[in-house]
């Protein structure tokens, strides 16, 4: 009877060991695909042709309003905004 536990022990232990390593291969796949898949949904406010660092002015009317004549300079200089 202990030999036949170790066998199914012996069995489950080596089909998780199988499992993990299986799960790895494919997860380590999905993380480089991850990192330079694009977005599928839409951005706000954003060049389609702007780099990921790149600032982006938002040039709606009711942003505009209340805006700064200091943040509107900065928007308008290219710089991320550092004055309300």
């Amino acid at each position: 009877m202990d030999t036949r536990k170790a066998i199914i022990g012996a069995l489950a232990g080596g089909s998780m060991l199988a499992g993990v390593a299986i799960g790895a291969a494919f997860s380590a796949g999905s993380s480089v695909n991850a990192a330079t898949a694009t977005n599928g949904g839409t951005t706000r406010n954003a060049d389609a042709s702007a780099s990921p660092g790149v600032f982006v002015s938002n040039e709606d009317p009711a942003h505009e309003a209340g805006e700064s004549a200091e943040r509107e300079a900065q928007e308008n200089a290219g710089q991320r905004p550092t004055v309300p």
